[in-house]
């Protein structure tokens, strides 16, 4: 990677290459050792000074990066829209450069809008790190993932991956089709058609609308939740249908002719995409998920502040 610019910004996978989500996965094998060690510090980033900047609620992705920072030592300052000037009409370029003007190195944002990140990078002088805009991206989450998968199965080449569920207006979703084709997994795409996007051929991805059919031919589903939030209309005539069709359940799991691995980026609807005892059964690691989300954010983190991605 010598002959190329380093990276100064994370703003999506689409701007990774395999060798720098490599790079990321090793730093964060070194990484989560010191988390699983005694010390669980390093004051790697100390001389660096960290805004988290939340215009969306989101307390697992928000404590996840404010953990990951604090354990490389970095100093963190954090903004929520909700208690901000930005109710009160301030835009959001004012509103990073009061923050810039405290003397801020780093800025990790989620905004509903998509391109938000984008927009920010190229008018604000810090290194911007996306932690999700709108239906667009959320790197951190899709790199997270394909790291589980890899220490779960040991590659992701060659691995079939469905994700099930809310794809039309899901970050996540676009985030890990990028990723896991980019590191040669097989991609499939699941749920009823009208939460799947019309142009989703284009990505290079199957398609299926029936679950069984796609967790017979995966190695790993992970399950999406159904983001009622999004949604300005009905894309389905009940969550109870819902599952019935697309709700994972032990009973459907035992229907197949293998075992597979399953995933869910949280929070997690039991009862509608996953049932509980699926979610907490030997083949779930969601739970690994949430840990190695904090070795991969600090990954990130110490790699674009080193200058080193």
């Amino acid at each position: 990677m010598s002959n190329r610019e380093h990276l100064n910004h994370l703003l999506g996978i689409k701007g990774l290459n395999e060798a720098q989500i490599q790079t990321i996965f090793e730093t964060a094998d070194t990484f989560k050792d010191l988390l699983n060690s005694q010390v669980k510090k390093t004051p790697a980033l100390r001389d660096v000074t960290i805004a988290n900047l939340f215009f969306e609620n989101s307390t697992r992705t928000r404590v996840s990066f404010e953990l990951a920072e604090k354990r490389l030592g970095a100093d963190v300052v954090n903004f929520s829209s909700s208690s901000s000037s930005v109710k009160k009409g301030e835009t959001l370029i004012d509103t990073v450069n009061n923050i810039l003007s405290m003397k801020v190195d780093m800025v990790v944002m989620r905004h509903p809008a998509p391109g938000a990140c984008q927009f920010l990078a190229r008018h604000v002088n810090a290194q911007i790190v996306n932690a999700g805009d709108g239906t667009h991206e959320h790197p951190t989450q899709a790199l997270l993932d394909a790291f589980s998968i890899r220490e779960k199965l040991g590659d992701v080449a060659g691995k079939k991956v469905v994700i099930v569920g809310d794809i039309l207006h899901s970050r996540v979703a676009i985030s890990n089709i990028q990723c896991l084709q980019l590191l040669g997994a097989d991609v499939m795409v699941c749920g009823p058609s009208t939460l799947i996007p019309r142009n989703i051929h284009t990505l290079g991805v199957r398609v299926s609308h029936n679950l069984m059919e796609a967790i017979e031919w995966c190695d790993v589903a992970n399950m999406l939740r159904i983001q009622l939030e999004r949604q300005d209309q009905r894309f389905f005539p009940s969550l109870r249908e819902y599952s019935s069709l697309y709700g994972l359940t032990a009973k459907k799991l035992a229907s197949l002719s293998k075992e597979i691995t399953i995933m869910h980026p949280g929070p997690i609807n039991r009862g509608v995409e996953i049932s509980s005892d699926v979610a907490d059964s030997h083949s779930s690691i969601i739970l690994q998920q949430v840990e190695n989300g904090v070795a991969i954010r600090m990954a990130v983190l110490f790699l674009l502040a080193q200058h080193k991605l």
